[in-house]
């Protein structure tokens, strides 16, 4: 089984990095607002936002997403940063059933 097979079979999974823009950053009080825009956007295009987490260190949130796929991913983050609040790092994001398939196709390719 090869990872497009893989993927295919369930949601896809990305994990955001974001860092709030100097807008993000002046317009912090409303962020909440912004939330709830971004999870109506996210179900707009067949997503679900799993977890939204406010952190320390180098970003300022980490959200994890289910999408449909890869163009919905896509289109929900160009909106999201045309509005320039964040700069986000998108990570597509295996769970532990996936890796291992993926895993397994190592096993294979070596016989």
């Amino acid at each position: 089984m090869n990872t497009l097979e893989v993927q295919s079979e369930s949601k896809l999974k990305f994990i955001s990095l974001m860092k709030l823009t100097q807008k993000g950053l002046d317009e912090l009080t409303d962020s909440a607002r912004r939330r709830e825009v971004s999870e109506q956007r996210v179900a707009a295009v067949g997503g679900r936002s799993i977890a939204f987490y406010a952190v320390l260190g180098g970003y300022d949130f980490v959200q994890i997403f289910e999408m449909p796929n890869v163009a919905s991913m896509l289109q929900y983050v160009m909106t999201a940063r045309r509005d320039g609040h964040v700069e986000p790092l998108l990570l597509p994001a295996f769970d532990t059933t996936e890796w291992s398939q993926i895993l397994e196709t190592f096993k294979e390719s070596k016989e």
